[in-house]
């Protein structure tokens, strides 16, 4: 028996999708996707329509490329099904940014589910209540820093690309030029770049004088070869 759950909601396409199949009475999940709002609604959903007779369930996350702190919601959902059902649970094959979350969030990345939770005395409870705070908010902090290269990425290659065809440098020096001019002009590297798209189309307006100036610079100390090494 094989299933498949659709997309949680329908504003970001193919943001989770749950597959997976059921051999005797175990039955295997595979989520593919990235673990964000919602992740963990869906997966109740899934776990819902298993068979009464379901005696173990393995969860296989290799296909999840991406997750922010939803995820945590995400391995609740699986961990409280296990005990309300009083059955063995797995969520194994963590890897890339997924597995540096959870060690960030001081989780076992083997298997998270199964990291050893011993009793605490009070104090200690407390201190580690704290540090899983602290980590907690590193691990935020980080997923927005990703999130923000992400959404920055297209527009700075785009940038790369017309410094490389109007001034006919290279990927790595393009790059430079860009990070160089950020830094002359205390301007984000995304704002560059996207001042540089914006002035390269037909009507495009042209880039402030201050970042002008910068790119100029930039583009100077590139051609006299004095800007800074290889990325």
């Amino acid at each position: 028996m094989t299933f498949a759950a659709p997309p949680p909601y329908s504003g970001r396409l193919n943001t989770l999708v749950i597959g997976g199949r059921i051999d005797a009475d175990r039955a295997l999940l595979t989520p593919r996707g990235e673990l964000v709002h919602g992740c963990a609604d869906a997966l109740a959903e899934k776990l819902a329509q298993l068979p009464a007779t379901t005696a173990r369930v393995d969860v296989d996350m290799s296909g999840v490329h991406f997750m922010d702190t939803a995820a945590l919601q995400f391995l609740d959902v699986l961990r409280d099904f296990g005990r309300r059902r009083r059955l063995p649970v797995t969520a194994t094959r963590w890897n890339g940014q997924p597995r540096r979350i959870l060690e960030l969030a001081g989780l076992n990345t083997t298997d998270p589910l199964n990291s050893p939770t011993p009793a605490q005395p009070a104090p200690l409870a407390s201190a580690v209540a704290q540090e899983r705070a602290e980590r907690l908010h590193v691990l935020q902090e980080e997923i927005e820093q990703l999130r923000h290269a992400i959404a920055s990425r297209p527009v700075i290659d785009q940038a790369r690309g017309i410094l490389m065809a109007t001034h006919g440098c290279t990927s790595d020096e393009a790059w430079h030029v860009l990070r160089e001019a950020s830094q002359l002009s205390n301007t984000k590297l995304r704002e560059i770049a996207a001042a540089v798209t914006a002035g390269a189309t037909p009507d495009g307006p042209r880039p402030p004088e201050k970042l002008r100036q910068a790119l100029s610079r930039a583009l100077s100390r590139r051609r006299s070869g004095t800007g800074g090494g290889p990325p």
